[in-house]
């Protein structure tokens, strides 16, 4: 797998892909080499665009009570008044809350931010995201996600259908088809908080961890052999030289239902 990216309609014939940010000129690359033939135009408009995550259970409502109008739903985008500022609001969250992710002109983002700050928003780092994306198993391209192994392994099999014909629908096809040797797994700990890169013992690998501070204990995801994928198989993992017990669980693994 390339990257995590999110693909918005916002015309019939319009579309803006917004990538992760380290990865952004390759993904542009990537695009441009596959365009081939087909009748389309590619534009790089990173600079033209500053981003705000409004993320937690009450971003909606501090982002609505500036809008203009009602906000798009999950996964779709608008453009639309928030404050005097004109913005694209792309109904997207990343911590398992109902967020938006707000596209601004960049000499408009002080303004912008400035504005949700006022509305009760306060600023929060990638770490904090991250622990908060990792307790609802929310992937990420550089941990979770990687081109050594594909969307099968990964468990987003029902993101890919392979008689579309996308580029390596073939050997997603494959794989589904053989059926994965390793799995991606959601698992707790007993005690210790597993670390990107720590070894799982019989095989298998962290690829993300973190202390939840909705569960109050050490939770990760990693890679282990697909025999070992099951919910309530018991896991060791080689935590800076020390073996720790985990357990496999159903993925959410925090829900607030």
């Amino acid at each position: 797998m390339c990257d995590d990216l999110f693909s918005y309609r916002l015309e019939p014939d319009r579309w803006l892909t917004v990538t992760n940010a380290a990865n952004h000129h390759r993904d542009l690359e990537w695009f441009r080499r596959n365009a081939g033939d087909f009748d389309v135009e590619i534009e790089d408009r990173l600079d033209d665009f500053a981003m705000l995550a409004v993320q937690g259970p009450l971003a909606r409502e501090i982002v609505q009570a500036l809008a203009d109008g009602p906000l798009p739903p999950r996964f779709t985008a608008r453009e639309q008044q928030i404050g005097t500022t004109r913005v694209l609001v792309c109904g997207t969250g990343y911590t398992g809350e109902e967020g938006v992710e707000l596209l601004v002109a960049p000499e408009d983002a002080g303004g912008v931010w400035d504005a949700i700050v006022g509305r009760g928003a306060v600023p929060a780092g990638l770490g904090a995201r991250d622990t908060l994306r990792l307790e609802v198993c929310y992937h990420l391209y550089g941990n979770d996600l990687m081109e050594s192994r594909g969307p099968i392994e990964a468990g987003l099999g029902w993101a890919c259908k392979e008689d579309t014909g996308f580029v390596g629908s073939d050997a997603v096809r494959a794989v589904r088809e053989a059926g994965p040797r390793e799995k991606l797994v959601a698992f707790t700990m007993e005690e210790g908080i597993p670390r990107q890169g720590n070894p799982i013992v019989r095989g298998g690998e962290v690829t993300s961890g973190t202390m939840s501070p909705s569960l109050g204990v050490g939770i990760g995801m990693g890679y282990v052999p697909a025999a070992r994928a099951e919910p309530g198989t018991r896991l060791e993992v080689d935590v800076r030289g020390k073996v720790r017990a985990a357990t496999v669980k159903p993925k959410p693994l925090y829900s607030r239902s």
